[in-house]
């Protein structure tokens, strides 16, 4: 039975007591909310949806994709471009303003794609914003 650490959000388990006087924790298996933690930064989707937002090219569906850069964890969003907005170098720009607004916003330098419309896969039921493709055993879609 998982347990949430006390304003951690963290998931793990107790383990069964010893003969010492307090009892051990398991290792933390993922989260109870949607918080990212990339390079010591806390990356909530939200703050991604909000600067996605703000790009007048982009429409409203994203993807972010947790991934490894060498040892580092990394991030992509893959954006999707509005119709008046799909050609090669309207989509680039997009790009560069996407990856400039998460950057000066959250502080944290993330890869950007943005895709021609309808690329982005919609989902039945609640919206897959988060893929962690990290070969790590903590993996999480949120």
């Amino acid at each position: 039975m998982p347990v949430i650490r006390y304003r951690t959000r963290d998931l793990t388990r107790l383990l069964p007591g010893q003969v010492r006087s307090m009892r051990r924790m398991e290792k933390v298996i993922g989260r109870s909310d949607d918080m990212l933690i990339i390079r010591g930064v806390n990356v909530f989707p939200t703050q991604i949806e909000e600067q996605v937002l703000r790009c007048e090219g982009l429409g409203p569906h994203f993807v972010v994709e947790l991934y490894r850069d060498g040892r580092l964890d990394a991030l992509r969003v893959l954006a999707e471009a509005r119709p008046s907005h799909a050609d090669e170098e309207a989509r680039a720009a997009q790009c560069k303003l996407l990856a400039s607004h998460i950057q000066n916003v959250i502080g944290l330098g993330v890869q950007v794609t943005v895709r021609e419309p309808g690329q982005i896969v919609r989902s039945a039921g609640k919206a897959v914003r988060v893929v962690d493709l990290r070969s790590s055993p903590q993996k999480t879609t949120i």
